[in-house]
């Protein structure tokens, strides 16, 4: 827990400490992540996904200012057993989820959970968070709503779900690879070369 109090955060992106899972290892901590589209003013446009939806329309009727609009959500859980496990490869495991709604264009893309995977896989290198044994699924949602609900547009969300052995027992660039994550999920864009992000809220 002390490696993941160090890491530094977009401020994009609201991090804090909830409940951690009971049955998959002796020990576990958890993170819960959300991105807000009240988050500070950005330099750049969003890429795609709901913050592109969220802050490309100019018309203030076009949306409700009083209700901010959830970009995207996540968990991750550090787990460790000192006994160690075959499956694992290794002490420690992190289990993650990320869930973001995306525009149709990319949302019907057939090579979108590639896509999620590369996210993933490029966000732990940029972060040199060494790692083996990773796996993950990612599946696309379509929500339609009918009834009184019918004017809703259709919605489809990606879902990606993955684990992986971090190579130390240090987690702190781990997190910190999977918190841009979520921000690419919700469609930012990459902070420019050269700047570091600002340290999230402390977690208690």
């Amino acid at each position: 827990m002390g490696t993941l109090r160090k890491a530094q955060c977009r401020p994009e992106l609201k991090l804090g400490e909830i409940p951690a899972p009971t049955r998959l290892a002796p020990y576990a901590v958890a993170m819960g992540a959300e991105v807000f589209s009240h988050a500070p003013a950005r330099r750049q446009p969003p890429v795609h996904g709901p913050a592109a939806l969220a802050f490309a329309a100019d018309n203030p009727a076009s949306r409700d200012d009083d209700e901010d609009n959830e970009l995207a959500t996540g968990r991750f859980i550090l787990l460790h057993d000192p006994d160690g496990s075959a499956v694992w490869d290794g002490q420690f495991r992190i289990v993650t989820y990320i869930r973001a709604q995306l525009e149709a264009d990319m949302g019907n893309d057939a090579m979108l959970g590639s896509v999620a995977w590369t996210w993933l896989v490029e966000a732990l290198e940029n972060h040199g968070a060494r790692y083996r044994a990773a796996g993950g699924t990612a599946t696309r949602i379509l929500s339609e709503s009918f009834g009184t609900l019918a004017g809703r547009p259709e919605t489809i969300d990606i879902e990606l779900r993955a684990s992986w052995t971090p190579a130390t027992s240090d987690a702190q660039a781990h997190l910190e690879a999977w918190s841009d994550m979520v921000c690419t999920f919700a469609g930012l864009p990459p902070l420019p070369p050269g700047v570091t992000p600002l340290p999230s809220r402390r977690l208690t």
